[in-house]
């Protein structure tokens, strides 16, 4: 057992019998030396370095408390010495023992004080070898240099273990001074306070260290230790005072103030205190100076301002666990957490265990209770929110108040009522806030619903996992909600509201919507609204579009009284005459008014519309199927019903499918607004839009040119597709345009027809080609239906369009095709296929065929220049698309005639003329005989003849002359046999080259044979002349330059 310290004046805390003890023990046993040292510098050198100041603060706390006074603490740096004086019970020789024992203290019993059973006071080895305390008139130091010289005599007095001295040496020297307390002198005492400590500082680099410290000494000193009341910090004559004092607010339960040379900062604190006793067994892993010791205490303290509303944490108060004053285990939260944590050795970190485990469950529930005493808005800034990489102690917080805080009733509904989060709800309309509005109309609706007037992006509001209501839940939710329109109308504006601080509007495609009929319909889009001056709308007749004539065409009407722009903005559209027509159920209605039981309101409201707004069946082609009332109280649609008076009810046969309009339709309605609607005044134009050329081509009217399409439609197409070659997939009408009932003229009534074909939109249809876009993306031109239809079906003059010429034709045709009638102006007799060329004609499907039967009739002239041009175009015919004539024009003995085609034959080669005298020939250009005989189906000339010589020639050199005339390249001939008289098949011929060389009888002979040999036909009228005259060339040759 330790022997009592006994004091005496010189040495009041009696030091001598404490180093006697200390020195005795390091001689004994230099192990215990060595663990001393280390200790002295785990504490001092390692983990209490920066908590001098902590420290002393500690001990002045606990000084303050046991002597039952208002703690105060001053904090002097002067120079190299730091002094901190505080009021309270003076130190003992109890307390001196204390000091210099770092694993005993006087405080073990003490289950009040905020130190750590002596160790804290180790700190001050960080920073000083020379420490001096001084306490009711006595004092006591702790030097270096003393201790050093202590050990030295011990060492050569020879009493100690020989080891000693070795461990000293090996520490350089350093002895654990705090080990070795030494009277001191007491003069220099702090005036107004008990206790002094002064730390000589050991360098500059260590003041500067101190300095730092001081200055980021702030307000939590004083929350931590309640034990003190002021804290005065005195650096190089610069003065801060921090107090602690019971608060002037209401709303504060305790006030710190900051006063220093920029002024006073006062920060009020909500504070919850939480004290409880331990299960002793919890205590099994701590250190035995703490298991005696089994109370526990926790403090929530959260700043807040005059009104008692959360304020921000001071800036030099630090987020970390306070036990009580700061470690160094964080714990980020908007508040300070104080509490009887169990420390390490160092007193910087909290330790894992069972009390912490306890104390950190205590935590969270008492903060559950901390934010029921705050606003709920407030609180939500307490939530911890989500948060990665914090400390141990910091997640396990968060882990164990999650659940707590979700089963808490902190915060508030819109209608004022407490809700704990795992029951709220939470309107979030995707923007940054803005839905106040909302949330107030759907209070009610929703007890639940969180005030309007929070951010959703709340950081707090996802921690707690509050249900989120979002744009079109909110549809769905309200989608049976039984409320006048003006209730709706609010919610919509509030909504839009809503839009304007950034709400996905769009989530609103559901948004239900109450009508005129009393209907609740979901979706906006489409619905029609009225406008303020709605029912007033009239058309040109003076009829109002009244709620009960749209009635009949089962159309959406937004009650007045709900109208809001948000419907606009989600896609309904003004009610005017041309949206309510444009309507999806007005189409319908129209199309089903024929099998209506009363198809009249349906016509009646469509026609009220058609006038006011001006939509024609050119804009809706369906309008054409409205069933309007006819002259026999029937009804038919109006595509199949005569405005009376109609220009074109004197073109149609007797039997035309078609009824005449009610005349009180026209009386109420106008002929305008039936034409409008499609009942029939012309010829009517139909139209489809991106019409592909397939077995559905009919389907693309929809029923505007009635069940079966225009005439002949599926005809015309399977022409076209001809036309471009029959591709795989069926090409595309950007735009079809048809002119239909072109079946139900009458023949005799065809003069008045093209002259109602020939003005307006109705002569474009037929003037203007129809463009197809085929498969690899190439457009094409072909004749319109309406000029395909009329080209052989029309009578002009009596006659078939395609049997006339226009005045300007290719004089070619003259001999073969009648003239057109003077009445037709060019343009339009050329869509109609009056022919105007021959490269036109052959390029028509029925064009060549026409031609040869025209060119097989006897009674049409032609000359042979007109016929040369004929065979020459029909060359360029692909024979596969020409039906083989029977007979064919010809030229026989020098005469222009009619020929069977089995007597007649192309001539392919001119040596045969003699030959072939007596035959109807074909003479067309040579390089296209092969051609034309493929297109009549005839035999070549030369496939007719034996071509046997009857006569012996002899061979001669082709005389040069002749080759001046003939080119080269194609390579002349050279030589020929020369006849006296030459005989082919027994005919006397001038030449023949048909076996492949030249025979010749005559100049003129051998001038053709060159020449067509080589290629140069139109040469052998100068290759003649030299060869009768070779002085001639020289003139021959420049006369053949001027050509």
């Amino acid at each position: 057992m330790a022997e009592p310290v006994t004091a005496s004046r010189i040495d009041p805390f009696n030091t001598a019998e404490l180093r006697r003890r200390v020195l005795a023990a390091w001689a004994d046993a230099p192990a215990r030396f060595r663990e001393d040292a280390n200790a002295e510098e785990d504490f001092a050198l390692g983990g209490y370095r920066d908590r001098v100041v902590v420290e002393l603060a500690q001990n002045a706390a606990d000084a303050a408390r046991r002597a039952g006074v208002p703690g105060r603490l001053r904090l002097s740096l002067d120079g190299s010495e730091l002094t901190a004086a505080n009021t309270g019970e003076p130190l003992t020789a109890e307390g001196v023992e204390s000091l210099a024992t770092l694993r005993a203290s006087t405080k073990r019993d003490d289950h009040g004080s905020a130190g750590r059973f002596g160790v804290g006071f180790s700190a001050v080895a960080a920073l000083s070898d020379d420490v001096t305390v001084r306490s009711g008139g006595s004092a006591v130091c702790f030097r270096a240099d003393l201790a050093r010289a202590a050990v030295d005599e011990l060492l050569s007095g020879g009493a100690a273990h020989a080891d000693l001295g070795e461990e000293v040496r090996r520490r350089s020297g350093h002895v654990p001074m705090l080990r070795l307390p030494f009277p001191a002198d007491a003069d220099g005492s702090t005036p107004g306070y008990d206790t002094d400590v002064t730390l000589r500082l050991r360098d500059e680099a260590t003041r500067e260290r101190v300095r730092d410290l001081l200055e980021h000494t702030g307000e939590a000193l004083v929350l931590a230790l309640p034990g003190l009341s002021e804290v005065q910090i005195a650096v190089d004559g610069t003065e801060r005072v921090i107090t602690r004092q019971e608060p002037s607010s209401e709303g504060a339960d305790l006030m710190t103030t900051l006063r220093d040379a920029d002024g006073t900062r006062t920060t009020l604190w909500r504070v919850l205190t939480r004290s409880g006793e331990l299960d002793p067994e919890l205590l099994g892993d701590r250190p035995t100076e703490e298991r005696g010791r089994t109370g526990w205490t926790l403090t929530w303290a959260v700043p807040v301002d005059e009104d008692g509303a959360l304020a921000t944490l001071p800036a030099d108060v630090d987020r970390v666990v306070h036990a009580p004053t700061p470690t160094d285990t964080e714990l980020d939260l908007p508040a300070v957490l104080l509490g009887t944590f169990p420390l390490g050795s160092d007193r910087r970190t909290v330790q894992p265990g069972p009390v912490t485990d306890l104390l950190l469950a205590e935590a969270a529930d008492a903060y559950c209770a901390l934010l029921r005493g705050f606003d709920a808005r407030a609180a939500l800034d307490l939530v911890p929110g989500t948060r990665v990489g914090g400390g141990a102690v910091d997640a396990s917080f968060r882990a164990r108040v999650a659940e707590p805080l979700r089963d808490t009733p902190f915060l508030v509904t819109a209608g004022g009522a407490p809700a704990a989060p795992r029951d709220a709800v939470l309107l979030d309309t995707g923007g940054s806030g803005g839905a106040a509005g909302v949330t107030a109309a759907l209070a009610d609706l929703v007890p639940a619903l969180l005030p309007g007037t929070w951010s959703p992006r709340h950081p707090a509001l996802s921690a707690l996992r509050v249900h989120r209501l979002g744009l079109a839940d909110l549809a769905d939710l309200i989608a049976d909600t039984d409320r006048p329109p003006h209730w709706w109308a609010e919610l919509y504006a509030a909504l839009a509201d809503a839009g304007g601080a950034g709400a996905d509007l769009d989530e609103l495609g559901a948004l239900p919507v109450p009508l005129v009929d009393g209907r609740l319909v979901r979706g906006p889009r489409s619905l029609l609204l009225p406008t303020e001056d709605w029912d007033r709308v009239a058309d040109a007749q003076g009829h109002h579009l009244e709620p009960s004539v749209l009635a009949a065409l089962g159309v959406r009407v937004v009650h007045p009284e709900a109208v809001h722009t948000l419907l606009r903005r989600l896609g309904a559209v003004d009610a005017d005459a041309a949206t309510v027509l444009a309507d999806a159920r007005t189409e319908a209605a129209v199309r089903d008014s024929l099998d209506a039981e009363d198809p009249e309101p349906v016509a009646e409201a469509v026609l009220d519309l058609v006038a006011a707004s001006g939509t024609t069946v050119a804009d809706a082609p369906w309008l054409a199927e409205l069933a309007l009332r006819d002259d026999e109280d029937g009804y038919s649609v109006a595509a199949e019903l005569l405005v009376p008076g109609a220009p074109l009810a004197d073109l149609l046969v007797d039997d035309a499918p078609f009824g005449t309009v009610h005349a009180d339709l026209v009386d109420r309605h106008g002929t305008e607004t039936l034409r409008a609607v499609g009942a029939l005044w012309e010829l009517s134009v139909v139209r489809a839009q991106d019409a592909a050329l397939g077995d559905d081509l009919v389907d693309e009217f929809e029923g505007s040119a009635g069940e079966d399409g225009p005439d002949g439609l599926e005809d015309w197409a399977d022409e076209m597709l001809e036309r471009v070659g029959d591709p795989e997939l069926p090409p595309v009408a950007p735009e079809l345009v048809c002119v239909v009932d072109l079946d139900y003229i009458a023949d005799d009534q065809w003069p008045r027809a093209l002259a109602m074909l020939s003005r307006g939109p109705l002569r474009e249809a037929v003037t203007e080609p129809a463009r197809i876009v085929l498969p690899d993306g190439r457009a094409v031109d072909v004749p319109s239906y309406t000029a395909w239809w009329l080209r052989t079906r029309a009578l002009v003059g009596g006659r078939a369009p395609v049997e006339l010429r226009t005045a300007d034709a290719d004089t070619a045709l003259a001999g073969l095709y009648d003239l057109v009638p003077a009445d037709v102006d060019p343009e339009f007799a050329r869509a109609l296929g009056v022919r105007t060329g021959l490269d036109d004609l052959v390029a028509d499907p029925d064009g060549p065929d026409d031609l040869l039967a025209r060119l097989a009739d006897p009674d049409r002239h032609v000359d042979r220049a007109a016929l040369r041009r004929v065979w020459a175009a029909l060359a360029e015919v692909d024979a596969d698309l020409v039906s083989p004539p029977a007979r064919v024009r010809a030229v026989r003995g020098g005469a222009i005639v009619v020929a069977d085609a089995e007597d007649a034959l192309v001539l392919d080669s001119p040596d045969l003329l003699p030959l072939l005298d007596d035959r109807p020939l074909v003479l067309a250009p040579t390089d296209t005989a092969d051609a034309v005989a493929d297109v009549l189906d005839l035999a070549m000339a030369s496939e007719a003849v034996a071509g046997e010589i009857g006569t012996t020639g002899q061979l001669r050199p082709v005389p040069d002359e002749a080759a001046l005339f003939l080119a080269p390249d194609d390579e002349p001939d050279r030589t020929y046999l020369h006849h006296a008289s030459l005989t082919v098949d027994g005919v006397e011929v001038e030449w023949y080259a048909g076996d492949g060389t030249i025979h010749a009888a005559t100049p003129e002979g051998l001038a053709r044979a060159l020449c067509w040999r080589a290629g140069q036909w139109s040469r052998r009228h100068s290759v003649a002349a030299v060869l009768r005259d070779p002085s001639s060339a020289a003139r021959l040759l420049a006369e053949a330059d001027l050509d």
